[in-house]
């Protein structure tokens, strides 16, 4: 397995290390991606409903970069939280989560700005390849 960690192998963009913050209503998958998204050198910041996400994104002292969004949470079943998230964090790369995704709601994610829809059960290697280079898309 490749070592994705290492921030000297590229341009230094940033000094600090990418902030990410990860939704989710299930404490297993929020913890196993957060868990996954630490060994890529991002500090993590985890919340369970859309009116918690809403509230760490508010508290925040900086900008999240990265946003990893269960579309079915507890207080709210739709996308209109990720036009939240895009409204409030416009450059952050945001991916989406879920179980129930169908063509619709995968194509309007898109048309919302996600850098990627992963459906539930997946891969955290999945994840991984989405975000362990900023800038490139996933195409596999």
């Amino acid at each position: 397995m490749t070592d994705l960690s290492s921030q000297t192998s590229g341009p230094a963009e940033r000094v600090a290390p990418r902030r990410a913050l990860v939704v989710d209503d299930e404490a297993l998958i929020r913890w196993s991606v957060a868990e996954t998204l630490t060994t890529l050198g991002m500090k993590v910041e985890q919340a369970a409903t859309a009116a918690a996400t809403l509230d760490v994104i508010a508290a925040a002292s900086s900008p999240f970069d990265v946003v990893v969004l269960d579309l079915r949470l507890p207080d709210m079943n739709d996308l209109s939280l990720l036009g939240r998230v895009r409204e409030q964090l416009p450059t952050a790369v945001v991916v989406l989560m879920t179980a129930f995704g169908t063509p619709e709601i995968i194509a309007e994610a898109v048309s919302m700005g996600v850098h990627g829809v992963l459906t539930k059960p997946f891969e955290l290697e999945a994840l991984t390849r989405l975000l362990a280079r900023p800038g490139e898309t996933a195409t596999s």
